[in-house]
């Protein structure tokens, strides 16, 4: 008896599993064979794909301005430190080119007195010590503008330079090629690789050949 209403139970769930199976195939079937088109998004999912693609232009839109924002920042920065390295450098430029005026002064009372390598003029010792002290001021003037970058022109037997020379006159002679600076009338100066004032100079030509006298003959 018990065996019976096992079969039958047996029996009873043998269709409704394969109803199952062949639910499943179909279903199966039905994906594989679906054709390949994008699904309608509602105007929900719209929303929020436009609300997306704004802020990825937001972020693209900042993150352009922050760039630009840095690189201006940076040429800023150089820019000032240029400036701020030549105000340091040519700054006193005004000062040192009336400074050197009165250094050209002080120049020709040493000249004027003697002391510039020529033989001293007569006086007494209190004179001497006079001229003497001012040659030490004119030598350490000299050094200390040159701490601060300020040097003198004196291109004696060098090749005439219109950058930093002006020529005052010209002298004919045969000891020097042509161009070269025989005389300084005036010391320049510079200040580090600025022209503060040209050197006054004389420049060698060459030297006029007498004519030839040619003897006619008669």
């Amino acid at each position: 008896m018990a065996q019976k209403s096992e079969d039958k139970v047996q029996n009873e769930q043998e269709p409704e599993v394969s109803e199952k199976q062949d639910q499943a195939e179909d279903w199966q079937n039905a994906i594989e064979n679906a054709p390949d088109e994008d699904i309608p998004l509602n105007d929900d999912a719209k929303d929020v794909d436009d609300t997306f693609e704004a802020l990825l232009q937001e972020r693209d839109q900042l993150k352009d301005q922050l760039l630009r924002a840095l690189a201006e920042t940076e040429n800023m920065r150089r820019r000032t430190e240029r400036e701020t390295q030549s105000a340091r450098k040519y700054g006193h430029t005004a000062f040192a080119r009336d400074l050197v005026g009165a250094i050209d002064n002080l120049a020709r009372a040493i000249e004027a007195a003697g002391a510039s390598g020529s033989e001293p003029v007569a006086a007494d010792e209190a004179t001497q010590s006079l001229i003497k002290g001012i040659e030490l001021s004119w030598t350490e003037i000299l050094s200390v503008i040159e701490k601060h970058g300020i040097t003198q022109i004196n291109p004696v037997g060098e090749k005439f330079d219109y950058n930093q020379h002006q020529a005052m006159f010209e002298l004919p002679t045969d000891e020097q090629e042509p161009g070269m600076v025989v005389e300084v009338v005036q010391h320049g100066y510079m200040l580090h690789d600025r022209l503060l004032r040209p050197a006054m100079v004389g420049v060698s030509k060459a030297a006029d050949k007498p004519d030839k006298q040619v003897d006619a003959k008669a």
